[in-house]
């Protein structure tokens, strides 16, 4: 997707800026619980990277002296279902997201959310503190 007024994965549309993968703000602050909110080094800058043959993107934030602080990754894996042989769907096989804020004191918080489809898939979904942020 190029520069437009339709952003996908929940971000808002902007100017144009300097750097082409940079069209949208992502809502970085989305799932940040509240509490959490006056503890987070807030980002001032985005890099958006996106994959266009699946359902992915990878969003970098980083503050004013040029350091991570915001990291989201997400994608969906589809494939193709039918249940007459004749039509095909895309039908979803795996999603995972995952969000990571970089607190003041250094650490990150991080909340994965992982829906694995299947009979014996178990949905993942919740917050962790780290000493470093996702690779």
């Amino acid at each position: 997707m190029q520069n437009s007024d339709r952003c996908r994965y929940g971000k808002r549309p902007r100017p144009v800026r300097s750097h082409p993968a940079d069209s949208c703000r992502p809502c970085w602050s989305a799932r940040l619980p509240l509490e959490w909110r006056d503890r987070v080094v807030l980002p001032s800058a985005f890099r958006v990277f996106r994959e266009f043959e699946v359902q992915a993107r990878r969003v970098l934030g980083y503050d004013a002296s040029g350091q991570l602080c915001y990291s989201a990754h997400d994608y969906q894996l589809f494939d193709p279902r039918s249940d007459d042989d004749e039509e095909f769907y895309p039908a979803l096989t795996y999603g995972e997201s995952v969000t990571a804020w970089r607190l003041t004191d250094g650490r990150w918080l991080v909340h994965r959310q992982q829906e694995p489809l299947g009979e014996e898939a178990e949905r993942i979904d919740g917050f962790t503190l780290e000493p470093h942020g996702p690779r």
